[in-house]
């Protein structure tokens, strides 16, 4: 029977809604601070979250929304400088602690530390925008409570290829089977899924009509006592809330 030994967290849309609130107007800022016309709306940018990682985004999207659009000389380049302004106007915004944690974040990590659960990262999210939403919604030291942070380009391949929990799991000294993935999106499932990991997905706006085959449980929200989540798929065990009992539940 597995033991559960640690939680591996996603990063944008699991921890926090930051992909409307925070990475879109962040990357139109950047837009528009470039001289560019372009904007990214919010039905435009659910599209756009078919494809993982902010500068991957941004080539896609030239390539497939931008008709006669004159690549400059280094593509790589320009590409790359939106995507540190982007970064930019994003850590501002959590400086300004416009993006708030989601229903249960807080409370679940606050029980893993106090019964020594190991937790750590898995995203394509910059290590910057990690630590930055950590600090703005936990506090200063918060980088600190993660055993491992796998996030950006620590592997070429990004979600939904398994590379990034492989590396995690890696780090840890882990195996899959021991440990959860929680996660907001289908890609995040195909990663996790194609790691070896038992996964539960929080869904979103953006996400709440993705494929979830082979997630161990879809519910909206991870809740909270006083405000329970509501299960799409999967298995809750009884449980009205996501906590360490229904983390253990589910893996045994």
């Amino acid at each position: 029977m597995s033991r559960l030994k640690a939680l591996l967290f996603d990063v944008d849309g699991t921890l926090a809604d930051t992909e409307r609130d925070g990475h879109r107007p962040a990357f139109n800022a950047a837009f528009r601070e470039a001289g560019l016309d372009w904007h990214w709306d919010e039905a435009t940018y659910g599209e756009l979250l078919a494809v993982t990682g902010g500068k991957e985004r941004i080539r896609f999207f030239l390539r497939e929304f931008i008709e006669g659009f004159n690549p400059p000389a280094d593509l790589d380049g320009f590409i790359a400088g939106l995507h540190q302004a982007k970064t930019r106007h994003y850590l501002a915004m959590l400086q300004e602690g416009g993006i708030p944690l989601r229903p249960g974040v807080r409370r679940l990590i606050e029980e893993a530390r106090r019964t020594g659960l190991t937790i750590g990262i898995a995203t394509t999210t910059t290590p910057e925008n990690v630590s930055y939403l950590l600090r703005a919604t936990l506090g200063a030291d918060a980088p600190g409570w993660f055993s491992v942070i796998a996030a950006g380009d620590v592997v070429p391949a990004k979600k939904p290829a398994p590379d990034i929990y492989q590396w995690a799991l890696q780090r840890l000294e882990l195996d899959a089977s021991d440990c959860l993935a929680l996660e907001d999106s289908g890609n995040g499932v195909r990663s996790a899924r194609d790691a070896g990991l038992a996964t539960v997905v929080t869904t979103n706006g953006y996400t709440e009509g993705d494929d979830f085959d082979g997630a161990a449980l879809v519910v909206d929200q991870f809740g909270e006592p006083e405000s329970p989540f509501r299960v799409l798929a999967g298995n809750a065990h009884g449980r009205e809330y996501f906590d360490l009992d229904l983390a253990r539940a589910i893996l045994a």
